[in-house]
Formats: structure tokens, C-alpha cells, sequence
């Protein structure tokens, strides 16, 4: 088995990013760079770390504003369910999480993560460049203290399983692994799926040893945490368009002065249209190569109207006024 053990994070490595995270200081009176500690859940070949975290980094150094980003993969710095809250407390600088993650701590933000909220990505991206979008992320900021920086595409997420799932009833009697969130688990439900919720670090182990029948996720996910080891169909339905919010501190924000406030958000849009080419291109070569391949069956004829019509009556009777009406908003007009 190749797949690493990346929940197993040693104790100095830990303590190393721990005293990275909070910066080092303010440059302005110290005189010295502030560094600032970078935290995902993904492998270090993932294109959200090396189209995208990495290239933040690089693009930080390269501004000579005084501020330097250390980056974590591999869920360094605690689980995927865990990062925010540290963020929100000060002891990580930067993080990337979707809606439906900091939704824990906000939950309007999580419809964003519904199941057929949007249709594709560019239409995903024309709600977050919106003015539509900008009273949701001030009251984000409000409620955790944390700043939205910008979105990043996390590409389509499709179901796995050791079966082919074309319609909502071949979900039935399948455990599929969702993130342990309220959204995610709504999902479930207005996809006709038993959800089972496991960690994201434990996915593979559940997989391998059957506690989960299946499970769903971005195609380079799934390629890059080795998934297609240990099931056997990947159905194409596009449940979802997956976004993931680009978040700091709010006390970091403050430790910024105006130069580095804008050198780092300006290196976080930039780096969004190539982290998008890059997760597209991932995509297309590691359907290519399935394919070619056989490593893991890829099912194209899903019925992915039937899907998205159940899931929308779903939300359309299950969410509160006040979600209902963003989470149409967002297709509106599809």
C-alpha cells in the first residue's frame, strides 16, 4: 500500500508549526519579517498546495513586503475539522476550508457547499466577484473574527464506490463516507445516501476496510489520497461544485500594515485562475489515464438530472427561509 499515514503527525513537526503559527512579530516595529504559517489538509502534489499554497508563498517572497509564508500540508497542524477553529483563535495564520466547513462556526456560509448550488464553476465564481457576496463574507468576518480572502475552485465532486451510482436509487444501502457537517450531511440526505462520517485523514483506512462502501470527493482528490486503490467505480454525477475560501486571522490581519495586507491579497487572486487550470488539468489527465488504465471504472452516464432535481426539492422543503433563499439564489436562472 502506498498511501501514507497522514493523520500520524510527530510531535516536533507539530510543535515547529505551532510556533510558526501567530507570525513572528510586526516587521513595522521590530524591524524583522513576519512569517506566517499556511495550513491544508492536502498532499504536497495536490493542486490546492502546489498550484496554490505554494505559489502564495512564492508570490509573498518575490513582493519584499517583510512577510514570509510557511506552508503545512498533510494536515501538519490537526485535522481538516480542526484548523479553523485555530485560525479563529490566532494560532494558525492562513487556512483553506469549504463553506461547508466554516459553516461550523458560521452557518449561513454552508449552503455554498449544497448539493447542485451551482452549476459550474464560472458560475460559482461570478457569485464570490459579486456585490452579492459581499454582505456574506462581512458577516462572516463578524461572527469568527476570520477574513475571506478569495475562493478557490476545488473541482466537481463525484461518488466512488465498488458500484456503479447512475441514479439516487443506487445509493440505497450504501454507506458513503461525508464530512461530519450539517450541510454535508443534508447532502446526503437530498441525494438518497446512508452518510457514515469519518475524518478526512481516515478515509482510506475506511474504505480499505470496509467501514464506508463509498465515498465522494474531487477527482484530483481522489487520485492524490490514493482512493482508486481501494474502489473500484468513480460515477461522474457533479454533485457539487466545490469551492474552498481562502481565510486569515483576524488577528494577523491586523499585525499586517497596508502594503502586506495588499501584497497578500493580491497573491491570493492571482494564484486563483492558475490553481483552477491546474485542478482542470488534473482532472482531464487522471480521467484520461483511469481510462486508459483500468485502475478504477469510470461511469459517464450517470443521471445527473434525476439527481439534481431530487436535491433541490430536498433543500427547497428542508432549509430555513433565510438559506433558501441564497442557496436558489445561486442558480437561479440555471
Amino acid at each position: 500500500m502506498r498511501h501514507p499515514h497522514r493523520w500520524t503527525v510527530l510531535v516536533p513537526v507539530l510543535a515547529l508549526g505551532l510556533t510558526a503559527c501567530g507570525g513572528s512579530g510586526d516587521s513595522g516595529e521590530t524591524g524583522e519579517d513576519i512569517t506566517l504559517s499556511f495550513s491544508n489538509s492536502y498532499t504536497p502534489d495536490h493542486p490546492h498546495t502546489r498550484c496554490g499554497i505554494d505559489l502564495v508563498a512564492e508570490k509573498m517572497e518575490e513582493a519584499e513586503v517583510g512577510v514570509n509564508i510557511d506552508t503545512f500540508p498533510n494536515s501538519q497542524l490537526g485535522d481538516n475539522t480542526e484548523t479553523f477553529a485555530s485560525v479563529m483563535s490566532g494560532d494558525i495564520d492562513m487556512d483553506v476550508q469549504g463553506s461547508a466547513a466554516l459553516g461550523s462556526a458560521y452557518e449561513p456560509i454552508g449552503v455554498l457547499d449544497a448539493a447542485y448550488a451551482f452549476d459550474d464553476a464560472d458560475q460559482m465564481f461570478g457569485f464570490f466577484d459579486s456585490e452579492d457576496s459581499e454582505q456574506l463574507k462581512e458577516d462572516f468576518e463578524t461572527e469568527t473574527g476570520a477574513k475571506i480572502l478569495d475562493a478557490w475552485y476545488f473541482g466537481d465532486r463525484h461518488f466512488t464506490a465498488n458500484q456503479a451510482i447512475r441514479t439516487p436509487d443506487d445509493l440505497d444501502g450504501l454507506r458513503m463516507r461525508f464530512p461530519d457537517s450539517p450541510i454535508y450531511l443534508a447532502n446526503a440526505e437530498a441525494l438518497g445516501a446512508t452518510p457514515t462520517t469519518v475524518a478526512f485523514e481516515e478515509v482510506y483506512l475506511a474504505l480499505q476496510q470496509g467501514t464506508a462502501d463509498g465515498q465522494e470527493n474531487p477527482i484530483p482528490t481522489i487520485s492524490a489520497d490514493s482512493f482508486d486503490e481501494v474502489q473500484s467505480h468513480i460515477s461522474l454525477s457533479g454533485h457539487q461544485v466545490g469551492s474552498q475560501m481562502i481565510v486569515v486571522s483576524g488577528a494577523t490581519w491586523q499585525r499586517l500594515d497596508e502594503e502586506q495586507r495588499s501584497a497578500l491579497q493580491e497573491a491570493v487572486s492571482e494564484v486563483r485562475e492558475d490553481n483552477r487550470a491546474c485542478i482542470e488539468e488534473a482532472e482531464a489527465e487522471i480521467l484520461e489515464a483511469w481510462q486508459e488504465d483500468g485502475t478504477i471504472e469510470v461511469v459517464d452516464d450517470v443521471d445527473v438530472e434525476a439527481f439534481r432535481d431530487q436535491a433541490r426539492a430536498y433543500f427547497a422543503e428542508n432549509l430555513d427561509a433565510e438559506q433558501l433563499e441564497l442557496y436558489e439564489s445561486l442558480h437561479d436562472g440555471s
